[in-house]
């Protein structure tokens, strides 16, 4: 059967600027102590049309231990003359002891929400003290929405992880990705470090609703069997995961794959049974596709996909039938180092993803890939006066019933001189057919 997506391999590609798209500016953050700044993450929305996402930096915490700012989770709400307002929700670090912020500093991720309207994330650092670094080593977390109209939303934290604050950190530390729902309202996410296995290891886990708790469970630890530096079932899941209709999980590894070196990285299933989760190392990247970075996305035919970033990076398919892989590599001006994973289009027949351009190929841009293999460039970021429109996209995308994308980027803005030294607070961009 024929893909719903099918990558070419391409050495010097071609691509078309796609007439007709538009980019606008939905809020360009203001930096603190009233806005965030530096949302690398993705954005979720409600059936209201609202936006909802994350701030790495800013926020109301400037006197905490975080320069600039702990980080926000903000709202982004359509007015009817067609301006976009914004309410912070939530400052990380409002709960500081002295020590460390115990409710979460840096979320670096999206959000996800449950069927409550609650809305659950990660934060790098923060929570207890912690054996790596004296911010904390992260917390899982959930935003209750207010019971009244105005009032304030509710932070609990979830799990807070490495407490033991020893160098072993067996539950898993500094937690980098946006939590994924099963269908029973289990949690499950990735820690970049920590768990059982050697070198830096890191984690797949668990949480699951327990009479008014939550039950924290390692599902699998990465480099359990590595040795020499070498991690050949994968080590640094920087992504979370990613569920089919069996209730396997994917995701990839920035590096590992490899017997006797550090490895390109992998792409992994776990998948369930009764004595606990198999993993699989479905990818081990080679060549010119290295570190990837983002999650893997699925689509109807069986058929995965990620991106990889080192260098100018690239884009790859994988059948879950065939074990055929398919890739398409930048070349730079294109787009370049890709760290998000992909939005699959299954009724047009393309993905829709970003690169960010980093170190050296520009401010980053929004890209569309065809089922024949064909790239457009949808938009250029910094094509205004000091980048107003946004640089540097680290997350992915989402789709409205309309076809617009809608995204975020790290850098630029309005208010430039602001934050990152001049290189701008970040926006929240729309992209229009």
């Amino acid at each position: 059967m024929r893909s719903a997506l099918t990558l070419m391999v391409v050495i010097v590609l071609s691509y078309g600027l796609a007439f007709g798209q538009t980019e606008k500016v939905l809020w360009s953050f203001g930096g603190p102590p009233d806005d965030g700044y530096g949302p690398t993450s993705g954005l979720v929305s409600d059936s209201s049309g609202n936006l909802y996402g994350t701030t790495y930096y800013g926020g109301n915490s400037v006197n905490r231990p975080c320069n600039g700012g702990c980080g926000t989770v903000f709202e982004l709400s359509p007015n009817p003359d067609g301006t976009w307002a914004e309410s912070v929700l939530y400052n990380f670090c409002s709960n500081y002891d002295g020590t460390t912020c115990l409710d979460g500093a840096f979320p670096p991720t999206g959000l996800a929400f449950d069927s409550a309207g609650n809305l659950y994330g990660t934060t790098f650092a923060g929570g207890a003290d912690c054996y790596f670094g004296g911010l904390g080593c992260g917390v899982v977390f959930e935003l209750s929405p207010p019971a009244h109209p105005g009032g304030a939303w509710s932070e609990t934290v979830l799990h807070s992880f490495c407490s033991n604050n020893t160098s072993a950190c067996p539950d898993g530390a500094w937690p980098n990705s946006q939590m994924a729902f099963d269908a029973f309202g289990n949690l499950y996410g990735t820690t970049i470090l920590g768990g059982a296995g050697k070198g830096y290891g890191g984690t797949v886990f668990e949480l699951s609703p327990n009479a008014g708790n939550w039950k924290y469970t390692i599902l699998y630890n990465f480099c359990v069997n590595g040795q020499n530096g070498a991690c050949p079932d994968g080590t640094r899941p920087w992504a979370g995961v990613t569920f089919d209709r069996s209730g396997n999980l994917y995701g990839t590894t920035e590096l590992g794959g490899a017997k006797k070196s550090a490895g390109n990285g992998t792409v992994y299933e776990l998948s369930p049974g009764v004595g606990g989760w198999t993993h699989t190392t479905l990818i081990a990247l080679t060549g010119s596709l290295a570190r990837p970075l983002g999650t893997v996305s699925l689509d109807s035919g069986g058929n995965l996909y990620s991106t990889a970033s080192e260098g100018t990076g690239g884009v790859f398919e994988f059948s879950l039938r065939t074990h055929k892989q398919l890739s398409f590599l930048f070349n730079g001006t294109d787009g370049a180092s890709p760290a998000a994973g992909l939005l699959i289009d299954p009724k047009a027949g393309v993905a829709y993803g970003t690169t960010t351009g980093v170190p050296a190929y520009g401010p980053g841009n929004v890209f569309k890939i065809a089922a024949s293999g064909h790239e457009t460039v949808l938009y250029n970021f910094c094509q205004l006066a000091r980048c107003a429109d946004g640089q540097v996209p680290y997350s992915s995308l989402i789709e409205d019933k309309t076809g617009n994308l809608y995204g975020t980027t790290e850098y630029g803005g309005i208010y430039s001189a602001t934050c990152a030294g001049g290189l701008g607070c970040g926006v929240v961009f729309e992209i229009t057919p």
